[in-house]
């Protein structure tokens, strides 16, 4: 009997105990596979065929649906280009567009989810994600000689860490066993809690058990609850995740270890990137690397990991028409230094190695100067940093590697170090932004919520003289001319957005807790059947508004404004009544 005839098993995964239950909504009512489907879309297996080149040969589950595209795409992306030359095992990850129009069966349920989470780690539901795990090893037994192989897990959740490891575990078992392993795989997946934030949960996987934390966007920036390992039991081994989404930062950027604040400017601005690697693996981890150190503002223009002359927006992104758009490009095909060249700002690595030895100071190199992907490493860009370079995180970084400091210790040094800069920045627009939010005093029950202040730009450059990034932070530039630029960019446009709506609905909240604290009957013995009817009806689509737009209001809040609404119904006569009750609201 297949697993969707029998329905979802009981199975040991769980929140931990210290965690809250799961709710009755977020369990009981899913139906087969919609565990499976909260945390993954699918896995494929894509293979080489001599006469059909790259192909999907397994999809998992069955049922699964992938547009022709989406296919095309998920097969170019799960192999290195043939130049890569990638000899054994190799783990990278891809991202690529979803085609729209399908609906997902579990949407309210993990929008609910997504809700908790910190933004830049909320799904983007026009992208999924691919996470491979490739094998070429030599087989005479075939006829082109070699055994090529990717196991892809595809999923909307940007969890890079979970992911690699999950690939770490069963791909090579899976090499061995083929399909019967891969089954079994995503039985357990089906049997996992779902992926609520801010709860230890418990995900058992072919016999281990990994013990993670999901972010919400309530912890304090720049910390990680600690996930400590469990006892062993059931001779089960346990594995706690420090992380689910972090890349190992100083060794992505040790390869431009001279150049991260430049960098760090370039991603806050939106400028677009290329980074020229030897592998998908360098290509993808640096790509993620840079996207996250603007963190926790989400970066919100289009990222690719790595990125083929076969993907689909191939000729959207390598025109010379117009302008580079505004995108993070990991590539390794050669043909890319000719096709990008026309790109303000490359980035050339080779293969990421740990230094053993201080890395060397390497300049910024001319645009005209990179002729081919063989050009040495180095930054290529005529870019003009606005704030002048911190010479103390470069030092401290280079007396780390001088004393063989562990790598995770750089990298939660060199995380800190963007976190500060990126606070240091935003502060000063988080403060002027909360300053267009009319006073409490202006909310009005009888009237409609006042709306924000228009943002103003001169307004706000005339607050950072004296409530600039300068209380926080101690380097000196144009951090003005910065400011400017940012205004201009998609990463402004998100978060200011971002911004907006969250206020907005805040003041939805308060208008609503207005109302509830007015005598509303009282009001109404005073008024109109008419104007009574339609307040009723006002006061209906309030509650459904807080309901589909998850507004910031109290659960006692919205149980006295229904207390009210029934209160108002039940003093008018009993034809009104019969109406009032069953009248829907839109």
């Amino acid at each position: 009997m297949s697993r969707r005839e029998r329905g979802p098993e009981p199975g040991p995964g769980g929140a931990a105990e210290d965690a809250e239950p799961e709710s009755p909504d977020q369990c009981l009512s899913l139906l087969p596979w919609d565990r499976f489907s909260a945390w993954l879309h699918c896995v494929c297996v894509v293979g080489f065929d001599l006469e059909l080149g790259q192909a999907v040969e397994v999809i998992y589950p069955p049922h699964s649906k992938l547009t022709d595209k989406e296919k095309t795409n998920i097969c170019y992306l799960s192999f290195p280009d043939s130049n890569s030359g990638c000899l054994g095992d190799t783990q990278f990850c891809f991202r690529f567009r979803r085609s729209p129009g399908r609906k997902v069966s579990l949407c309210c349920f993990l929008d609910q989810l997504d809700r908790d989470l910190p933004v830049y780690l909320k799904k983007d539901s026009a992208y999924y994600y691919g996470y491979v795990y490739f094998r070429q090893v030599r087989d005479k037994s075939l006829k082109r000689g070699y055994f090529q192989k990717s196991l892809v897990l595809i999923s909307k959740l940007p969890y890079v860490h979970l992911f690699r490891t999950m690939l770490k575990q069963i791909a090579p078992e899976y090499f061995e066993k083929s399909e019967a392993f891969l089954e079994a795989v995503c039985s357990d997946i089906d049997r996992w809690p779902p992926p609520v934030p801010g709860k230890v949960l418990q995900l058992p996987l072919m016999g281990i058990i990994m013990k993670l934390r999901i972010p919400t966007y309530r912890d304090k920036p720049g910390t990680t609850p600690i996930v400590q390992n469990m006892h062993q039991a059931d001779a089960q081994i346990s594995m706690a995740l420090p992380t689910v989404h972090e890349v190992d930062l100083f060794r992505c950027f040790c390869p431009v270890f001279f150049h991260i604040q430049m960098l760090w400017e370039l991603v806050l601005l939106g400028e677009p990137l290329v980074v020229m690697a030897p592998s998908p693996a360098e290509s993808s981890e640096t790509v993620l690397a840079l996207v996250s150190c603007i963190s926790p503002l989400k970066y919100c223009s289009d990222f690719r990991p790595y990125f083929t002359i076969h993907d689909s927006e191939f000729k959207e992104y390598t025109t010379r028409t117009q302008a580079p758009p505004s995108v993070i490009l990991g590539v390794t095909n050669p043909f890319f230094a000719k096709t990008l060249q026309h790109w303000p700002h490359i980035i050339r690595i080779g293969d990421i190695k740990l230094p053993g030895e201080v890395p060397k100071q390497v300049k910024v190199k001319k645009l005209k100067n990179l002729k081919t992907l063989d050009s040495k490493p180095g930054v290529y860009t005529s870019y003009k940093p606005y704030l002048n370079k911190d010479e103390e995180i470069v030092k401290q970084l280079q007396k780390g590697v001088q004393q063989k400091r562990p790598t995770e210790a750089q990298s939660v040094i060199l995380r800190r170090y963007f976190l500060e800069l990126t606070e240091s920045f935003i502060i000063p627009l988080e403060r002027y932004v909360a300053s267009l939010m009319p006073l409490q005093k202006c909310i009005s029950p009888w009237k409609s919520p006042p709306q924000l202040r228009q943002f103003s730009q001169e307004d706000f450059m005339k607050t950072l003289e004296k409530a600039g990034p300068q209380l926080t932070s101690g380097l000196k530039g144009d951090w003005i001319g910065l400011y400017r630029h940012f205004l201009k960019s998609p990463n402004f446009d998100g978060w200011f957005r971002s911004r907006q709506k969250e206020m907005t609905q805040k003041l939805e909240a308060l208008h609503l807790e207005a109302l509830c604290n007015e005598n509303l009957v009282f009001w109404s013995q005073k008024h109109t059947e008419v104007e009574t009817v339609d307040l009723v009806l006002k006061l209906k689509n309030k509650l459904l508004q807080a309901d589909r737009e998850h507004l910031p209001v109290k659960t006692d809040t919205l149980k006295k404004l229904q207390t009210h609404i029934n209160d108002i119904i039940l003093a008018l006569p009993d034809d009104l009544q019969d109406i009032l009750l069953k009248t829907g609201t839109t």
